[in-house]
This record gives C-alpha cells, sequence and structure tokens, in this order.
C-alpha cells in the first residue's frame, strides 16, 4: 500500500513553466506547483536586474500565500523565478506578434546580450534571492531565417523571442555563465538556496 503512495513534496513551485518543473525534476526533488498571478510590467526607472529579482520575489511570496489558501495550514518553502533578456539595457519581454518577435531577434543578431535569471525561496517569515546573469551570443541572423523560426511556434511563450534549449539553441554561437539559467533555472544556486531551506526544516 505505501509503494504506491507518492513521495511527499518538500517545497512548492510557484510557476507553471514546463522547463523550470524538468530542471528541478532533474535535481531529484519532489514538490508540487502552484501558479500565482502577478503583474509582470517593469517599472519606471527600474533597472533589469532590480525588476527580475523583484518578480521572481513577488512569485514566491504570492505563492506562499497561494499554498495556505490551498493547503491551510503549511509551513512548506515556495520557490519563484523569472528570467529576461537584456540588450542595451533594455528587457525583451515575451513577443505579442510576429512583428515583435522579428524586431527582438534582430536586435539580438550578430552581437552579445545578457539573460537574467532571478531565483526566490520564501515562506511566510523570511525569503532568499539568488540572480544569476549570463551573457550569450548569437549569430547573424537572416530575416528568413527568423520568419522559419516563427512558424514553428517556439519563440511565442519565450522571454526575448527564443528558446536556447529548442531550436532557437541553432542562433548561439557562444554563452559565459549558466546554460540552465538561460533555460530558466540555474541548477546550482537553485539547488544551494533550496538546501538552505529545508536543512531548517
Amino acid at each position: 500500500m505505501s509503494s504506491n503512495q507518492s513521495p511527499k513534496p518538500t517545497f512548492f513551485l510557484a510557476s507553471g513553466s514546463p522547463r523550470r518543473k524538468e530542471l528541478l525534476t532533474q535535481l531529484g526533488y519532489q514538490f508540487d506547483i502552484v501558479v500565482p498571478n502577478i503583474e509582470e510590467q517593469q517599472q519606471v526607472d527600474e533597472c533589469p536586474s532590480h525588476y527580475v529579482e523583484r518578480l521572481s520575489r513577488e512569485k514566491a511570496q504570492a505563492g506562499v500565500e497561494l499554498a495556505l489558501k490551498i493547503y491551510g495550514q503549511q509551513t512548506l518553502p515556495v520557490l519563484g523565478s523569472d528570467t529576461i533578456v537584456v540588450v542595451d539595457n533594455h528587457v525583451l519581454e515575451k513577443p505579442i506578434n510576429y512583428l515583435d518577435c522579428k524586431r527582438m531577434l534582430q536586435s539580438l543578431s550578430n552581437r552579445k546580450h545578457q539573460v537574467m535569471t532571478s531565483v526566490t525561496v520564501a515562506t511566510s517569515t523570511e525569503y532568499q534571492t539568488k540572480t544569476v546573469i549570463t551573457d550569450v551570443w548569437f549569430k547573424p541572423l537572416t530575416e528568413q531565417e527568423i520568419e522559419a523560426y516563427w512558424q514553428t511556434g517556439e519563440p511565442c511563450d519565450k522571454a526575448g523571442s527564443y528558446g536556447i534549449q529548442g531550436i532557437g539553441g541553432r542562433f548561439v554561437s557562444r554563452i559565459e555563465g549558466s546554460f540552465h539559467a538561460v533555460m530558466g533555472l540555474p541548477l546550482m544556486e537553485t539547488d544551494l538556496l533550496l538546501n538552505a531551506f529545508l536543512s531548517n526544516q
């Protein structure tokens, strides 16, 4: 009987991202998912690193409230994360249409940009945040390549209009930093944060 029971979760993931779920599963964690709804809007004069840190913190803290509402008394930590693409200190969000995607990818073509991923682990009483910045270089992109990539559907839900772990990886000539952070979750830093919280339980 007990062999058929699922292992108890050790924390909540405040994200519906299949990539983050896959990466946490890869690390061997047992977790449940809550998906809080927060407004993702950069504030006036808010620099990109502060913006991504704030979003990850707000997601984790909203996840704490949502988990409490759904499950009642619960003391498990909640992990929130956000990833942004930055070029010339300008944040590239998810594209709203093909022209938006084309504009973004042309701005990334044949040059370096940054991917910032922030991870927050929170409880009702405390939180810790870690941000990882990775430099990414793109090869020169033609208009035909951009249009063909859009037709695959992959850019639609990706910050900066590309996914490094998918077809978009063919555009990347070089990276300096964390490949998994560009995917959406830096493994080493996330593992350290989770261990710091879980060891106190």
